[in-house]
């Protein structure tokens, strides 16, 4: 991080022309490039997509596994199972899904009479896709952490809460979501992080296209680096990137811990 930082102060350097001390041109070019805030926007959105949909639906799918359910044991695995996949197999598993025509959702809604759509292909839809594949993957890590944490809750609570006349709905409102606060702090720190870490999706389902419809920061940060080999400038993205991931990370422990914890 030092380095990168240190590297972000001076300029490209190749054979005919040395790196040379630049100051903050880097940051103005930055301030100026109209890839960055497109880029910058839709790590925001798909940050906003993906980071309560897939906390939400790991508690849910928390607390349907945590019952006395038939196959209970296999429902957790089935569950848990995109979480270990690979992201490149990923990506390619969902790449059946959208293609245009031969794709299973084409193939689903050309039953119906619907045109064929390419979904990757769409600005529109592009970012959603993504969000959904995303979640997909992810919310099965988060759910076990959910499920350790309810199975650690005492049973006494809810015999309690039954004893007073408490509805489920209210009894996990007023009991166990609170008590789940910690765990969910710790789920909230990983999936913001994750959420602007992803580059293996974008590599093998959309190039960051159409026209950055789909790109997102650290995608953006490898192609300036290795495509463009603008290292100077990606050290700039970089530590951009890291500054927004420090600042998310001291408001959600110096704030949010407060709550969490009660204090």
């Amino acid at each position: 991080a030092v380095a990168t930082l240190f590297d972000s102060f001076f300029s490209t350097g190749t054979v005919v022309r040395p790196s040379r001390f630049v100051g903050l041109a880097n940051y103005a070019l930055l301030a100026d490039d109209p890839i960055f805030w497109q880029v910058l926007k839709n790590n925001l959105y798909f940050a906003a997509a993906t980071i309560p949909t897939s906390i939400a639906l790991a508690l849910l799918m928390a607390i349907w596994v945590n019952d006395r359910l038939p196959a209970r044991a296999l429902v957790r695995m089935s569950y848990f199972t995109p979480t270990i996949l690979p992201m490149v197999a990923v990506a390619n598993l969902w790449l059946f899904f959208y293609t245009p025509q031969i794709g299973l959702i084409d193939k689903v809604t050309a039953f119906f009479g619907m045109p064929s759509h390419n979904w990757l292909g769409d600005p529109n839809t592009v970012m959603g896709c993504l969000a959904v594949m995303t979640v997909w993957k992810e919310a099965g890590f988060f759910m076990i952490f959910y499920l350790a944490a309810l199975q650690s809750l005492s049973p006494e609570l809810e015999e309690a809460a039954k004893i007073e006349g408490a509805s489920r709905w209210y009894y996990f409102r007023r009991v166990t979501f609170p008590l789940l606060m910690p765990t969910t702090l710790f789920v909230l720190v990983n999936a913001t992080i994750n959420s602007f870490k992803l580059v293996d999706h974008l590599f093998i389902l959309t190039k960051g296209g159409p026209d950055n419809a789909s790109n997102l920061l650290l995608y953006y940060i490898y192609q300036v680096a290795f495509s463009f080999f603008e290292t100077s400038y990606a050290s700039t993205l970089t530590v951009v990137l890291l500054a927004m991931l420090a600042a998310m990370a001291i408001v959600q422990f110096q704030l949010i811990e407060k709550r969490v914890h009660y204090r």
